[in-house]
């Protein structure tokens, strides 16, 4: 078995990573686009060539791949985006490893067992605590949140194409049409496509504005729009008549969607209470009476069971997950 200072330093270089990771990507948030655009200015009063200049922008440009965690970082930095949170993922990740660094510290003194962290599976106690409430809890939150947030911008979207429509026929603009759902439509759908006002107001082309609100919120619907829209732009064509057409089918999908979810309401809340019950019977015994887990915490077989335990659970945990997930 392995000693449990090696595992205590372990947890403790994780931890450092972890804030040194999101120290990196906060540094490269708020304080690298200032020596950026500095060093851009200067490119530009050398009088060298545009093509030089865009080749420096292009080199210069920061990229989340470069980092340690890059997949999970474009994951929550889009989670957060979806959830209409206005933190980066730096911040968030940072802020979860400060939680959980400060949970696996405090717990064992609050709780008045810090004499008795002297096995590995004792520390793998306070980890699996301390992860699961620094880490696992809010990650959950915000993954719940941006999927209430992303229902309720795909039942909002058919009524902000009729406002777009009505728009378009009155005599408007595309653009003016956009201002008029944007006056119309509550959040999220119109905290939406004020993003997209924004980023044409700022000289992005339509059809890429509305290409990256597709890939923000992640809906088929949203992703037919933009190819209406593009599509329009250069075959022509009657645009109102075209997302007429397109919310109407819209409506009819969502009411099959509606009679899907009802018809697997049952399972989705069978697999939600197994899945947070074992949790929470854990916390709560842990929490209310440490020793009935530390008392056997010694034994040899304690830390490969609870490996295990963990293992199956997430195996169990995504097997539910793909049963219940239905797509239409």
């Amino acid at each position: 078995m392995l000693d449990s200072s090696i595992i205590l330093f372990g947890v403790l270089f994780l931890g450092v990573v972890l804030l040194v990771e999101g120290a990196w990507y906060y540094y490269q948030d708020v304080y690298a686009p200032r020596t950026r655009v500095g060093r851009r200015l200067e490119t530009l009063k050398s009088g060298v060539m545009r093509e030089q200049v865009e080749s420096s922008l292009k080199m210069s440009r920061s990229d989340r791949g470069d980092g340690l965690l890059p997949g999970f970082m474009t994951r929550t930095e889009g989670k957060l985006t979806q959830a209409g949170i206005s933190m980066t993922a730096e911040r968030f990740v940072m802020l979860m490893g400060v939680a959980t660094l400060a949970l696996a510290i405090a717990t064992p003194v609050l709780l008045g067992f810090a004499n008795m962290l002297n096995s590995g599976g004792s520390i793998l106690l306070v980890l699996v605590f301390a992860v699961g409430v620094g880490c696992v809890i809010p990650l959950a939150l915000l993954d719940r949140k941006a999927t209430k947030r992303i229902k309720k911008f795909e039942e909002q979207f058919p009524v902000a194409l009729d406002i777009f429509v009505r728009g378009l026929r009155a005599g408007h603009p595309v653009t003016g049409a956009l201002d008029l759902l944007v006056e119309e439509m509550p959040d999220p759908s119109g905290s939406e496509f004020a993003t997209v006002i924004a980023e044409v107001a700022y000289g992005a082309d339509l059809r890429d504005a509305l290409e990256a609100l597709a890939v923000r919120v992640q809906t088929t619907d949203v992703q037919m729009f933009a190819v209406c829209v593009a599509i329009q732009a250069e075959t022509g064509g009657n645009l109102a008549d075209i997302l007429e057409g397109l919310a109407n089918v819209i409506r009819e999908r969502n009411s099959m969607v509606l009679k899907v979810r009802a018809l697997a309401s049952e399972g989705k809340m069978t697999a939600v209470v197994l899945s947070v019950l074992p949790i929470a019977v854990f916390g709560f015994i842990f929490m209310s009476n440490p020793d009935f887990y530390l008392s056997v915490a010694g034994d040899p077989k304690f830390m490969p069971g609870m490996l295990g335990l963990i293992g199956w659970y997430s195996v169990g945990m995504l097997t539910i997950r793909k049963l219940v997930t239905l797509k239409v």
